[in-house]
């Protein structure tokens, strides 16, 4: 007779056996129908799974992050289903539920066109409206491996085989003539995963990952709870390719990338433009907030890496040199190490603590070449880092002012919706308990000071400590893991970082990680994308163009342009032999906020007519009442 313990602490007894849709039914008919998998001691299970002992029990819908999750997994087995029925002999493989969707590899030697995704999708829908019934079945290993190779399947039965044989073999039928190797949990039947679904696009992808297999087709899909979650999605999506950093990039000569160099970014003038005064911005907060900037070299002997323990940690991610004496250097992947070299050069007292130490550090690590992503995956990149070294007792506040810090920056650049991620002690970690509960205390009075929104990841601390992960959320919706902060228990110690205290004993400072920005290649990508371009005036790389009508009006535009140059504007005029609606879009595509236009009548009363970027109003006012409105826009946004 199992007791059924419900979230809310209610319990429910049965007299035999019962499914996890009877449970449902029991607690309301309504819950029964929108039951779509349960989970039994934290085990997730089809609603048909017997539980015949006291258990801990939950019902999942599509309200719940599971339940999204398995309608998005039998929404895959149906694509599947769809195309073994619509192009017989082609073959499955595997089909993973993803973030926002799904995807199903198939080996076929046609390639799917964008008409048969469309022929695909009708086909799941009719499926779906004939509410095809789900079993499970488990099967016994060889009777799996020679069912699959009968049927022609010679990638599921390569699958199983590759399965440990303690491991038990589901198998799930869809309906009487579709099944699939799988270990669930799935659906009750086809029609409640309902019709919030679209297939998106077709690409390739090797066998396995492996690039020494075969090339098979992967078919990208995504699905929903509703259709209004379906249409946000999509419009999401539609914004997110106008908003592509890399097409933005050139169309505003930002930056390029070359096969010569993978993962690096050529920075034009426009881009670079850009990423200094991102840079002159964080000094000064930096700056005013008590930060001394250092900087470390990007090569150091292998050595110091395998003190500090990021040899064994992340070795495979370095690029390594060897010299003619035979001595290993790397590139760095990390700033840390240095910095600890430079706190260490002089006798450091407690009344020195906290000092922070902050740097613009390049460093390099090595990531498939497959990852790579324009800005926002790189193998090379600028940490904004800083280090702050403490006290035990003065993590709390330190870690009250990095949070307040990056808060502001955050707000400064335009991100006010952000998250807050704890991660605390993993299971694997080093230093005593006593100053991981201070550590994860200190932490956690911070993220509640700031009343954000904050989730706990319990156990995925970093091995030396606890961290903060800082989440925006852009113009359109989407979550960006940026800014971090890491209480390090271990390498100021590895490293042999001291101080003298109070008592005139020597101890070791606690180290705090810092990241703002994170990357700033990365974050650069992030501001292109959340602005569309239209970046903030004070951030543009390319201000203002001084837009002369006719040859005859080129001095007074050279005129115009020398005074802006001269207080600090980045600007240029463009005396082309164009046609000034040619320019005018041109510059607009380039996503220059002001341009200034001149004619006889802007010569003779000294003034500029000005169209502002995503406008068609021009306003014609005198220069120099001009010039000053401009130098006022081009202030740094620092309090």
């Amino acid at each position: 007779m199992p007791n059924i313990t419900l979230p809310d602490g209610k319990k429910l007894s049965f007299e035999k056996h019962v499914t996890g849709l009877e449970v449902a039914e029991k607690i309301s008919k309504s819950l029964s129908k929108q039951a779509l998998i349960i989970s039994v001691n934290g085990e997730l299970k089809d609603l048909s799974f017997p539980i015949e002992k006291d258990s801990s029990v939950k019902i999942i819908t599509n309200k719940d992050k599971e339940g999204l999750d398995v309608i998005r997994h039998d929404a895959a087995h149906i694509m599947a289903m769809a195309v073994q029925e619509l192009f017989p002999g082609t073959q499955v493989t595997i089909g993973p539920v993803i973030e926002n969707g799904f995807y199903y590899d198939f080996a076929r030697k046609e390639p799917f066109t964008s008409d048969d995704l469309k022929k695909i999708e009708k086909k799941m829908s009719e499926i779906i409206d004939r509410d095809v019934k789900t079993k499970r079945e488990v099967w016994e290993r060889n009777k799996a491996i020679a069912h699959f190779k009968k049927i022609g399947e010679k990638y599921k039965a390569e699958i199983i085989e590759s399965i440990p044989e303690t491991e038990e073999l589901s198998v799930y039928h869809h309906g009487d003539t579709w099944h699939d190797l799988c270990r669930g949990p799935h659906l009750a039947s086809s029609s409640k995963i309902g019709k919030a679904f679209k297939l998106t696009k077709v690409s390739g992808a090797y066998w396995r990952g492996d690039s020494n297999n075969e090339m098979l087709q992967r078919i990208y899909g995504t699905c929903w709870s509703s259709k209004k979650e379906l249409d946000d999605y999509l419009h999401r999506l539609d914004e997110a390719e106008k908003r592509d950093h890399r097409k933005l990039g050139k169309e505003m000569d930002l930056f390029h990338f070359r096969e010569e160099s993978p993962g690096a970014v050529f920075w034009h003038e426009k881009g670079w433009n850009l990423f200094q005064r991102l840079i002159e911005y964080m000094r000064l907060k930096q700056r005013n907030a008590g930060y001394k900037e250092i900087n470390t070299p990007e090569i150091l002997d292998k050595s110091l890496w395998e003190k500090s323990g990021h040899w064994e940690k992340f070795g495979e991610n370095m690029f390594t040199s060897e010299t003619p004496d035979e001595k290993i250097f790397a590139i760095k992947p990390m700033n840390c190490p240095g910095t600890v070299q430079v706190f260490n050069q002089g006798l450091k007292s407690y009344r020195d603590l906290p000092l922070k130490l902050s740097e613009f550090g390049k460093v390099h690590r090595y990531e498939p070449s497959g990852a790579l992503h324009g800005l926002l995956r790189v193998r090379a990149f600028t940490q904004d880092d800083a280090h702050i070294f403490c006290t035990e007792d003065q993590i709390t506040d330190e870690c009250l002012s990095i949070t307040s810090l990056i808060l502001e920056i955050y707000k400064d650049l335009g991100f006010k919706n952000v998250l807050l991620q704890f991660s605390d002690r993993p299971q694997k970690r080093v230093g005593d308990d006593k100053i991981w509960d201070k550590a994860e205390a200190a932490l956690l009075k911070a993220i509640k000071k700031s009343k954000l929104k904050y989730e706990i990841n319990k156990g995925e601390g970093a091995f030396y400590g606890p961290k903060i992960d800082f989440v925006l959320r852009d113009s359109i919706g989407r979550d960006w893991q940026c800014g971090t902060l890491q209480v390090d228990l271990n390498l100021p110690g590895r490293l042999g970082a001291t101080f003298v205290d109070k008592d005139g004993t020597k101890k070791v400072p606690v180290m705090l990680h810092r990241a703002l920005f994170g990357s700033l290649e990365r974050f650069i990508g992030i501001l292109i994308e959340n602005y569309a371009g239209k970046l903030p005036f004070w951030l543009s790389p390319s201000q203002v163009v001084v837009l002369p009508i006719a040859e005859e009006h080129n001095e007074y535009g050279k005129k115009i342009f020398k005074e802006l140059f001269k207080e600090g504007i980045k600007c240029e005029v463009d005396l082309r032999n164009q046609k000034i609606n040619y320019k005018i879009r041109e510059h607009s595509l380039s996503k220059v906020p002001l341009l200034l236009i001149c004619g006889s009548k802007e010569v003779k009363a000294k003034s500029v007519t000005i169209r502002k970027l995503g406008s068609d109003k021009q306003e014609t006012i005198k220069f120099s009442k001009a010039l000053v409105n401009i130098k006022s826009l081009n202030n740094l946004p620092i309090k």
